[in-house]
């Protein structure tokens, strides 16, 4: 159980790392939704940079990852200001076509709209005790003819588990208190 928790934590903290060291590397507002905008290296740094007509790519403060990373807190107020003139759509084209990568982020109804969405059968639609009406899930993109999956229960509510995952992962010192748990 230790090891899993090491893991999951060396995981976060690379992705905290990862999203850190690449600027820009987030989502941004457009005029209409958010998009996020993954600026991978200073190529297509140069490639944004000459398509939105400034010269950041030659300021020294931007130049390089490095620059950019240092100076995050003034690039990123003039990326923002940028992104927000132009519609979510415009920026997928745009930005997709000179290999900048870009995605949009789907709102609930987007997400459901989407034809690959619904090719896959992948809504989900279950009811959950918190909600007074059935709540909408994305379900697995995984079709198994012999062995399909299954939805019994909608997510948890925040805490709902947390006494088990804790006593679980507190290893089997533990095991007579979660039985005596179980039983009340």
């Amino acid at each position: 159980a230790e090891d899993g928790i090491r893991d999951i934590s060396v995981l976060l903290e690379f992705r905290r790392v990862l999203f850190r060291s690449i600027v820009p590397y987030q989502a941004f507002k457009a005029a209409d939704g958010y998009v996020i905008v993954a600026v991978g290296n200073d190529s297509q740094f140069r490639s944004f940079a000459d398509f939105i007509k400034t010269d950041w790519a030659d300021d020294p403060r931007f130049a390089t990852n490095q620059a950019r990373v240092k100076n995050r807190t003034i690039l990123v107020p003039l990326v923002a200001a940028v992104i927000a003139q132009r519609k979510v759509r415009d920026w997928v084209n745009a930005l997709a076509k000179i290999n900048v990568p870009v995605a949009p982020v789907n709102t609930i109804d987007q997400t459901f709209a989407m034809e690959q969405i619904q090719s896959r059968q992948m809504e989900i639609i279950m009811p959950h005790e918190l909600s007074p009406t059935p709540v909408r899930m994305v379900g697995s993109p995984l079709k198994m003819s012999e062995t399909p999956v299954t939805y019994r229960h909608a997510p948890p509510h925040l805490g709902q588990h947390t006494k088990d995952v804790l006593l679980e992962l507190s290893g089997p010192a533990h095991k007579a208190t979660r039985s005596r748990q179980r039983r009340k």
